[in-house]
This record gives structure tokens, sequence and C-alpha cells, in this order.
């Protein structure tokens, strides 16, 4: 913030995020500090590439005035990102009650013996606002040490966000193949224990048909045996 004795200029540097081919506007605030009426101008070294609304106007005591700095929109980058434009704010007490049409070039200038505060502002260009980054929720959690470290620094950030973007979009299909392994392995299990159960149930119906066969010789054999025997006796008989 920029202290005089008649306004106080904040921003004192005018910042603007550069993007070819786009306007860009940035604003500054003018408080009067003072109990009186207070003229302000303001100039630039390069009027076609800015446009100043307002250029001129009054701040009534103890007040605030916005002033927006437009930039045209730029074909080409500068070399490094520097600029050389510079702007200034030239200030002066005026009469009670005055507004911008009361406003004249000869309130500020000095050699007419006016007492004209000014202000140098410089412009800088930077970089405009990333985009946030896709985070998982709870992956700030349980962060180390080492990676709040990195986070600090530029190269760092974009190689981690890199690698969480990585992660999210693989770990679904990574999820889906273990998913299918396991869904497969149980139904070769499902598939050995059908055929396992049928082979067990054939093995018990031949032991059923055997012990059916089994059962239904044995009055046979023992009617064989007794009408033998009844024969041995029967003609032993006969011989006594």
């Amino acid at each position: 913030m920029s202290t005089g004795e008649l306004l106080n200029i904040e921003p004192q540097e005018l910042q603007f995020p550069f993007e070819l081919r786009k306007q860009i506007s940035c604003s500054l605030q003018l408080f009067n500090k003072t109990d009186n009426y207070v003229a302000f101008k303001v100039k630039t070294t390069n009027p076609k590439k800015y446009c100043v609304r307002p250029n001129t106007g009054v701040v009534m005591p103890r007040s605030t005035c916005d002033v927006i700095v437009t930039m045209q929109a730029q074909k080409e980058a500068p070399l490094d990102m520097q600029c050389k434009d510079k702007f200034l704010l030239q200030s002066v007490v005026t009469n009670p009650g005055a507004n911008v049409k009361d406003i004249t070039p000869e309130m500020f200038n000095k050699e007419s013996g006016h007492n004209v505060e000014e202000c140098k502002l410089k412009v800088l260009y930077v970089a405009p606002p990333r985009p946030p980054s896709p985070v998982r929720e709870g992956s700030e959690e349980g962060s180390s040490p080492r990676a709040s470290e990195d986070n600090g620094n530029p190269n760092a950030s974009e190689f981690t966000s890199g690698s969480r973007s990585y992660v999210e979009r693989h770990e679904p299909q990574d999820n889906s193949s273990e998913a299918r392994a396991l869904i497969s392995k149980l139904t070769e299990e499902k598939n050995s224990a059908v055929q396992q159960n049928n082979k067990l149930q054939q093995e018990l119906e031949l032991l059923k048909r055997g012990a059916s066969r089994s059962h239904g010789g044995i009055p046979l054999i023992y009617v064989l045996l007794v009408g033998l025997i009844g024969c041995i006796l029967g003609y032993l008989m006969k011989k006594t």
C-alpha cells in the first residue's frame, strides 16, 4: 500500500495474469484519508495498450474509489514475461463538492504552483491460476512430512498430481481383473464339486444295486442247500 499525504493506493503493483488473445483486468483502490475533496488522474507510458476507468475522478473525504485497469488482448508473449510499462497516479486537493466535470489538466500542472502528489505503479505479468487437480478424498490425511515438503516445490507438485491421476485411472481396472479372477476360480471349484457329487451318486447307485443282488441270491442258495441235504437224508434213510 502506498501511503501519501492525500491518498492511500493499493496495490503498488498492477498484476495481470497474462494470457494470449485475452483482455485482462486488475483493480486499484484509492482511499482519501483527508477531510478534503481530492481529484486524481491516471497516466500510462503505453496508452494504446491499456484502458483505465475512470482515468480521472474525485474521491470524497474519508471515502474510497475503485479504478479498473484493462490490458488489451496481446498476440505475443513478452520476452521472459517482463513488462516495462508504468503508470503514474496524480492527486491534488480540489474545491469542496467538486465532481469529475470540474477537473482540468491545469490542476495537475506543478509548474502552475499546484501541490500535486504523484505515485508510480509498476506492471507485472504473472502466470494465470491453474485449475485444481482432482484429489481423492482423504489423500491429504496421513501424508508424510516429505510429501508436504515436496508440495512446496512447483515441479514436485506437478509430479505428485500426475501420479495421483495415474492411480485413479488404473485402479478400477486392477480391481475388476482381480474380481474376474476370483469369480473364475470359484466357478472352477463349483464345477469340480458338482462333478465329484455326480461321481459319488453313481458309486452309491452301484453299491445299492450290488447289495440288492446279494440279498436276492441268498434265498436261492439256501433252497438249493436244503434240497440237497433233503435228498441226501432221503437216500440214507432208504438205505437204512
